[in-house]
C-alpha cells in the first residue's frame, strides 16, 4: 500500500502532461535564425514514437522495422492485461489500473533502436570494473532481501540471492551511494531516485524539451517521470571549472558548428549516475533543427571507467503546441507530495510494533519489489 501511495500521487500532473504534449503541433515558426544570427531552435519538442533503446535480437542488423512488424508493437501494447485486467480478490475495481489510466501507449516508431552506435544498435559491453561495481550493488540488495517471502518463494526479486535468517549487515552503511529502491528505509537516502522526486537525469530521452535562446546561453527544461524534471544551461563558450566541481547535470558548454549546436558536457556528480556512469562520463550533444516540426537530437556517451567504447542515440523530435502546453514550465514532483515522509513513517510503524510484539519484523517484507506474501 505504501508503494500505491507514492505512485498515486503526480497523478494530475502526468495524465494531463500526457494528453496535452501528445497533441499536433500547430502552427510554429520556420526554422529561422534567432535576432542575433543563430539557428533558431526554440519550442517545446517530444519524440513522439515508442522506439526500442537498444536493437532487438530478432530484427538482426536492420535500422527500420517493417509496417506489420510495427503494427504488431502496436496490438502487443494495446492487449497488455497489466492495462486493463480486472482484479478478482474483491478488494480492488482495476487491477494496474495506474498503468492504464496514467501510462502514454505512443506509436511504435520506424526504426529498431535508438542506438545507432555501434551499428548493431546495442549499447557496448561493460569493462570488468563497472561488473564489480554491479556485483557489489546486486548482493546489498539480494542481502536485505535475504529474510522474506520473495527469497523463499523464489520470486524473480530474489534471482541470484538465497533464502535464509535477516543479515547482519542490514544496518551497516550503504557501501555506494544509493539511487535505487532497496528493502531499507532508514532515510531518505535508502529510497530511489524516483521516490525523492530526483530521477531526471542526463541525458534523457523519455519526456519532453522546452529549448529557450539567448545570445550567450541556451536554456533546456525537461520534463520526465512523474513532474521529476529539471532545467540546464548551456553556456556558449567558455571551458568547464576544474574537476573539483560537480554537478548534479553536469557543466555543459555549447558551439555553433554551421546550423548545429554541439553541447559538451562533463564534471558530473558520482552521485547522480545514468546507466551506472558517474563522475566519468562525458557527453556530446548535436541538435539540428530539420524543418519547421522537427529537431534531430544526436549525443555521444563515454565514460571508460564503465563502457569499452563509446555509444550514441539518434532521435528525430516534433515540436509542440506552444499555447497549448504553456503552463508545463516546471518540475512538480514535490508539490504536495506525502509519499516519502509517508513511507519512513510507515517504516517507522512497523518497527516499534516489532518491538512491542505486535507485528512481524520489517526485514521479513519485501517493500522494495512489493512482494509481500500474506503479509500485504
Amino acid at each position: 500500500m505504501k508503494r500505491r501511495l507514492f505512485e498515486s500521487l503526480g497523478v494530475a500532473t502526468a495524465i494531463a502532461t500526457v494528453m496535452v504534449l501528445l497533441q499536433p503541433a500547430a502552427g510554429g515558426q520556420g526554422p529561422g535564425d534567432t535576432p542575433w544570427g543563430h539557428p533558431d531552435l526554440e519550442g517545446i519538442w517530444l519524440d513522439v514514437y515508442a522506439t526500442p533503446f537498444e536493437r532487438p535480437a530478432g530484427v538482426g542488423d536492420r535500422e527500420l522495422f517493417t509496417a506489420a512488424e510495427r503494427e504488431a508493437r502496436d496490438q502487443a501494447r494495446m492487449v497488455n492485461p497489466g492495462r486493463d485486467r480486472r482484479g478478482t480478490d474483491g478488494r480492488t475495481d482495476v487491477a494496474g489500473a495506474y498503468n492504464a489510466v496514467y501510462t502514454s501507449a505512443r506509436p511504435a516508431g520506424p526504426r529498431t533502436s535508438l542506438v545507432v552506435d555501434p551499428p548493431d544498435g546495442r549499447i557496448p559491453a561493460l569493462t570488468p570494473e563497472a561488473q564489480r561495481d554491479n556485483e557489489v550493488r546486486r548482493d546489498w540488495r539480494l542481502m536485505l532481501l535475504r529474510s522474506t517471502e520473495t527469497c523463499r518463494l523464489g520470486g524473480s526479486g530474489c534471482a541470484g540471492g538465497e533464502y535464509g535468517p535477516a543479515s547482519p549487515r542490514r544496518f551497516d552503511m550503504v557501501p555506494f551511494y544509493n539511487t535505487g529502491r532497496m528493502n531499507r528505509h532508514f532515510g531518505p537516502e535508502d529510497q530511489s531516485l524516483g521516490d525523492r522526486c530526483m530521477s531526471g537525469r542526463t541525458p534523457d530521452f523519455n519526456g519532453f524539451r522546452r529549448i529557450v535562446q539567448g545570445e550567450d546561453a541556451v536554456a533546456i527544461g525537461y520534463d520526465t517521470g512523474q513532474g521529476q524534471g529539471y532545467h540546464r544551461i548551456v553556456n556558449l563558450g567558455g571551458d568547464h571549472p576544474p574537476s573539483t566541481v560537480r554537478l548534479r547535470h553536469g557543466d555543459s558548454r555549447g558551439r555553433w558548428e554551421g546550423r548545429t549546436l554541439v553541447v559538451e558536457t562533463a564534471n558530473f556528480s558520482p552521485k547522480f549516475t545514468y546507466r551506472e556512469s558517474g563522475a566519468n562520463r562525458r557527453l556530446v550533444e548535436r541538435y539540428t533543427r530539420i524543418d519547421d516540426d522537427t529537431l534531430e537530437y544526436e549525443v555521444t556517451i563515454e565514460d571508460p571507467t564503465v563502457w569499452t567504447a563509446p555509444w550514441t542515440v539518434r532521435q528525430e523530435l516534433t515540436r509542440q503546441n506552444d499555447e497549448q502546453n504553456r503552463i508545463y514550465y516546471e518540475p512538480r514532483c514535490h508539490e504536495g507530495n506525502y509519499g516519502l515522509p509517508a513511507l519512513l513513517i510507515g517504516a517507522r510503524v512497523d518497527e516499534q510494533a516489532f518491538a512491542e510484539g505486535r507485528g512481524p519484523d520489517p526485514f521479513s517484507l519485501d517493500t522494495a519489489t512489493c512482494v509481500t506474501g500474506l503479509q500485504d
